[in-house]
């Protein structure tokens, strides 16, 4: 099940270079186009439409499934949403609780569960992707020529327990920091435009970025991920520094991204949590 980005189509090329059929359900208005080049079968499906993905994998035999590329939370919001991706009965028996008697929230976690739980009941189990490409999850270490400074480990590690915190109450995965302030945190907007706002308001730039697995992490969905797009809202806003956790981050396309890190004199730093945390005891 496909949503934004370019990861389905790595994960897609991935499976077939290993001679697994792969059949896929793109998220309309999120999935590339082109993804449907690097699969067996591909069909495009609105998001309300449970009944119709569940028939469609039946169809083909699927009995395990797998979630890749983010779905943008904010299309949840807009006037239109209930026209353009008018759900099936399926849909409204499974998200009931959260969109008409609104007994149930509708954070990230809430909405992926519950989703998964669905197509559990129907016979298709979720599992990570990260089990087919485990590769993609970064390694610790300074992936970028330039290393960060000393003030900019002291934001990286205030910026640290803010990120988990704010990934625990399933607000966002994502602060920037400058001086151990607080520029932006991320919520529904997502990553790249948390990091843009910040540049927004921080006109002279050189500030940090701390993106982070939740402490409560399902790798069934919502991995943090970064790629090209994600240096590329860095470099606009003006930061220099991406710190992410290793081996719990996926990076897509990482020798490129690196490459572009260089290119524009980035800091790419790959961190392990209890690290982060022994350094934070220490001080």
């Amino acid at each position: 099940m496909a949503g934004w980005g370019r990861y389905p189509i790595v994960i897609a090329q991935a499976l077939q270079a290993r001679g697994i059929p792969v059949v896929c359900i793109g998220v309309k208005d999120h999935a590339d186009p082109q993804l449907r080049n690097y699969c067996d079968h591909y069909v495009e499906l609105g998001m309300g439409k449970l009944g119709a993905a569940s028939r469609y994998f039946r169809r083909h035999g699927v009995k395990t499934a797998t979630m890749a590329g983010k779905i943008h939370k904010i299309v949840l919001f807009q006037r239109d949403f209930l026209l353009k991706h008018l759900p099936d009965w399926k849909a409204v028996c499974t998200f009931f609780p959260h969109f008409a008697s609104k007994s149930k929230d509708r954070k990230d976690d809430t909405l992926l569960t519950a989703l998964a739980d669905f197509f559990d009941r129907e016979g298709v189990h979720f599992t990570p992707a990260t089990d087919f490409l485990p590769e993609l999850l970064v390694k610790t270490g300074v992936l970028s020529r330039r290393k960060p400074s000393a003030s900019e480990l002291k934001d990286i590690r205030f910026g640290w327990d803010l990120a988990k915190e704010m990934g625990r109450l399933d607000v966002g995965q994502t602060v920037a920091v400058k001086g151990r302030a607080v520029l932006a945190v991320e919520a529904v907007e997502g990553t790249d435009l948390c990091i843009r706002r910040a540049g927004e308001l921080c006109a002279s730039g050189g500030f940090s970025v701390v993106k982070v697995a939740k402490p409560q992490q399902d790798m069934r969905f919502d991995v943090p991920t970064i790629g090209i797009g994600t240096l590329e809202s860095i470099v606009a806003a003006g930061a220099r520094v991406l710190a992410i956790e290793s081996d719990k981050t996926i990076i897509v396309d990482q020798p490129d991204v690196v490459e572009f890190a260089d290119r524009h004199g980035l800091t790419i730093v790959a961190l392990e949590d209890e690290a982060v945390a022994a350094q934070q005891d220490a001080a």
